[in-house]
C-alpha cells in the first residue's frame, strides 16, 4: 500500500502502536516495582531474607534492567530474559530441593546448563554483531 492516500491512516497507525507498547512497558515497569515492594514487605514480616527472597529479588531487578534496556535501545533484550530464565530455574531448585526427585533436580540443573551456554552465545554474538547497549537509529 503505496498509495498517498493512505499516508494519514498509516501515521495514525504506527502512533497508536507506539502509544500502546509505551503504555505497556510502563505497566510492566509499575508491575515489577510493584511486585518487588510486595516481595519486600514479606521479607520484613519473616525479619529478614532468605536465600529464596534474594533470588526473587534479583529476578525484579533483572526484568527492571530489561525494560530499562528496552527504553535506552528500542530493542529487547533476549539475554536478560536467559538470566530471568536461570534464577528462577535456580529459585526452584532452591525451595524444592528436598521434595523433588533426582531425575527432576538433574533435569532442571540440564536446563540451567543449557540456558548458561545460550546465554554464552548470545554475549559472543553481541560481540561480533552488536551489542544491546549500542543506541538505535
Amino acid at each position: 500500500m503505496s498509495d498517498p492516500r493512505f499516508d494519514g491512516a498509516r501515521k495514525f497507525g504506527i502512533l497508536l502502536s507506539e502509544f500502546f507498547h509505551m503504555l505497556m512497558l510502563y505497566a510492566g515497569g509499575i508491575s515489577i516495582l510493584w511486585a518487588a515492594g510486595v516481595e519486600l514487605f514479606k521479607v520484613l514480616e519473616h525479619g529478614g531474607p532468605g536465600l529464596k527472597d534474594i533470588l526473587m529479588l534479583f529476578i525484579f531487578i533483572e526484568l527492571g534492567a530489561m525494560i530499562a534496556i528496552y527504553f535506552k535501545t528500542n530493542r529487547l533484550s533476549v539475554r536478560f530474559l536467559v538470566y530471568v530464565a536461570i534464577t528462577a530455574i535456580t529459585r526452584l531448585l532452591v525451595i524444592d530441593i528436598k521434595t523433588l526427585d533426582n531425575e527432576t533436580v538433574l533435569t532442571l540443573t540440564g536446563a540451567i546448563l543449557i540456558l548458561a551456554v545460550a546465554a554464552f552465545g548470545l554475549q559472543a554474538a553481541s560481540h561480533r554483531f552488536g551489542d544491546d547497549n549500542q543506541e538505535a537509529d
